[in-house]
């Protein structure tokens, strides 16, 4: 399985070298958010994450301060405070993430996609998304804003920073 190359990719910083913590805990992220969206759904969660990674980067270059929902590896995006539910204290699938085996294969395509995110081998299918929501909520930040793109279930969003 290759995850999905996105009609273009708008990449214009580079990001750290990830390490084995990044690649687990985007490849749980995917799996806990998206794991019934597919590879569509997951690819295009891991492309928010790696958004708000490549504008981190940027910022902190600009000698500005990036986003609290920022930051500049994927285990500092992901395990901000509610940011991506799986990770909340609380949420169901939290226990679920925790208790995957690292090598097993339900974690395989989630861990196929984030290391092709990770590495820069993912196209952004999101069009630059920083977040994004499930249909049929409405969070407090999303009202009155319009959505990049949809992707299966999800609705994605460039807030910008």
């Amino acid at each position: 399985m290759s995850p999905p190359r996105a009609p273009f990719a708008a990449r214009v910083a580079p990001l750290p070298a990830p390490g084995e913590a990044d690649r687990d805990t985007l490849a749980r992220t995917l799996w806990g958010e998206a794991r019934g969206e597919g590879v569509p759904g997951m690819a295009a969660v891991a492309g928010v994450v790696v958004n708000r990674m490549l504008a981190s980067a940027r910022l902190v270059a600009a000698g500005r301060e990036a986003a609290w929902w920022c930051g500049p590896d994927a285990v500092s995006v992901c395990r901000a405070p509610w940011q991506f539910s799986c990770w909340n204290l609380g949420d169901p699938n939290r226990g679920r993430i925790e208790a995957l085996a690292a090598d097993g294969a339900v974690l395989l395509p989630a861990r196929t996609i984030a290391d092709a995110a990770l590495d820069g081998r993912l196209g952004d299918s999101t069009f630059g998304a920083d977040h994004y929501h499930a249909r049929g909520v409405l969070p407090a930040w999303a009202r009155g804003r319009r959505p990049v793109v949809a992707i299966g279930r999800h609705l994605f969003y460039k807030l910008g920073n």
